[in-house]
């Protein structure tokens, strides 16, 4: 500076809109290649450091990945990333490893079927090279470790194994033979240890025993540390585990429960919204979520549109709520899909845990846990599906549970849609960011840029909202509708901007 003047720094605007790439595809279809219903995915989640991805499907599979391009140059890329250097390759991931979670059940005593499908994965610490996660179906949590070991081989024997030597003929054979004293047999053949064995003149120096020797070579092994059963009357919809690494909790329609991940044998109820008549019932739990730092605070959705943030510290059972947050409904648009379209079908915490992420059938909603009046920002996603509520109802559509996720720097948000779109939201203040892509290898290819409007403010916080198009008839893009190609499971890389998302049996990866 000349003088010592010194010149004010132009206020940052916000970020520019992010431009999507294809990265990579695995399990692609074929053009029309039917799919399996065993096949489709119903999980994704990346782990705390990005570097590893599991999938579930409705076979009660639990499918890893991790990441190749982690190193370049020979610095990790994140330190590359704040030095600026140029980075030429996208992220990159390979298949890990693959393992049956779960398997199909019958209760018994309930005469009710109990499918396989992979409802949630959560990633938990590892612990000496390990990875460590849980799995849940709708009623069994397991908690699975996988681990590379070293394969172990026999070696240093006599013989050579590879032929047909020893007493392996004795062995096979079934037809008992008469035997003499001192295991002596009238059968000469069996005075020996095989028809085509002969001893060595002057006898084997030495009897060397076989000895297991580890190898060199690794496999990967998964194995089920714990199970934790027989808690839940209703459905799991939600496992998330806790800050404190110790504990996780697993939420089915009306209660939710806090467990030990040492324990399986036991657990304790600390939300219970079960009326005691059950005609009473006006509203059931539909997510669960820890906060990210703060290990005795968590929140839940309900089928009403509200969430609660509740403090474990308050007391043992936390049926009354620390803070409440919900929209007042607004006056004389009340219908007969109301509460249906209010219904939050899944919550995240920001990663800072500032902000709740929440998706209804319609929107996707930015809370502050410090403003519990409203919520600061509402993402319009289904608004042109408005005048066809009748026909979503009546082939169920409706009632489709969408996932939603937040970029780990918390300024944009994503959920997926149908016709296997999903939405990219910018929600740094002035952001019109609203981006609509396809899980494709071309995602671009319908994409029309949808206008941004903001809506009223409120004291110093500004509330806004992102429509997209209002042609009924079509999607945001203007394309035909199609409501059996949903895109409802994704989740973004919780340090890059890189989404992973499921179209059916295939797992799309894109990145900005």
């Amino acid at each position: 500076m000349n003088g010592g003047d010194e010149v004010a720094a132009a206020p940052a605007g916000p970020p520019q809109s992010l431009d999507w790439k294809f990265s990579q595809v695995f399990g692609e279809r074929t053009a029309g290649e039917e799919v399996q219903e065993v096949d489709i995915i119903s999980a994704i989640e990346f782990d705390k450091t990005g570097d590893h991805l599991a999938t579930g499907d409705r076979g009660g599979r639990v499918v890893l990945f991790e990441r190749t391009d982690t190193k370049d140059h020979g610095v990790p890329r994140r330190d590359l990333e704040r030095m600026e250097y140029p980075i030429g390759r996208h992220p990159e991931f390979r298949y890990k490893t693959e393992f049956q979670s779960h398997e199909p059940e019958f209760d018994y005593l309930k005469s009710l079927e109990i499918e396989e499908k992979i409802n949630k994965i959560r990633w938990c610490q590892t612990a000496n090279g390990a990875l460590f996660l849980l799995s849940t179906n709708d009623k069994t949590i397991k908690f699975w470790k996988v681990q590379e070991k070293k394969v172990k081989k026999i070696s240093d024997m006599n013989l050579d194994p590879s032929k047909a030597v020893g007493n392996g003929s004795i062995a096979s054979s079934s037809t008992p033979k008469l035997c003499l004293a001192n295991g002596g047999s009238p059968d000469r053949s069996y005075n020996y240890l095989g028809n085509d064995f002969s001893f060595p003149p002057g006898g084997l120096p030495s009897l060397r025993l076989p000895v297991v020797v580890t190898s060199q070579e690794t496999n990967l092994v998964a194995r089920c540390r714990r199970v934790y059963a027989h808690a839940h009357d209703y459905h799991i919809n939600s496992v998330s585990n806790n800050s404190d690494g110790e504990t996780f909790i697993s939420a089915d329609d009306l209660r939710i429960n806090l467990w030990n991940l040492e324990i399986s044998n036991q657990s304790f109820n600390i939300v219970d919204v079960k009326p005691a008549n059950m005609e009473d019932l006006t509203e059931v739990i539909t997510s669960a979520e820890f906060h990210p730092t703060h290990c005795n605070t968590l929140a839940y959705s309900s089928s009403k549109g509200s969430i609660r943030v509740i403090d474990l510290r308050q007391s043992a059972l936390c049926d009354s709520h620390a803070k409440l947050f919900e929209e007042p409904e607004a006056p004389g648009s009340r219908s007969f899909f109301t509460e249906i379209i209010a219904s939050i079908s899944d919550i995240k915490f920001a990663r800072d845990g500032r902000y709740i992420l929440s998706r209804d059938y319609m929107t996707l909603k930015l809370w502050d846990i410090n403003m519990d009046s409203g919520p600061v920002a509402t993402f319009q996603v289904h608004e042109y599906l408005r005048p066809k509520l009748c026909d979503l109802y009546e082939n169920d559509s409706i009632f489709d549970k969408f996932e939603c996720c937040l970029s780990g720097d918390g300024l944009r948000v994503a959920t997926g849609s149908y016709s296997n779109l999903f939405r990219v939201f910018g929600c740094a203040p002035g952001s019109t960011e609203a981006t609509t892509l396809e899980a494709s290898k071309n995602p671009m290819r319908r994409q029309v840029q949808t206008p941004s409007r903001p809506s009223r403010s409120l004291s110093s916080i500004t509330r806004v909202v992102r429509r997209g198009a209002e042609n009924p008839g079509v999607d945001a893009n203007g394309n035909a509708f199609d409501f059996t190609t949903k895109l409802l499971h994704l989740a973004w890389h919780p340090t890059e901007n890189s989404i992973a998302c499921a179209a059916a049996n295939s797992l799309y990866m894109y990145y900005a």
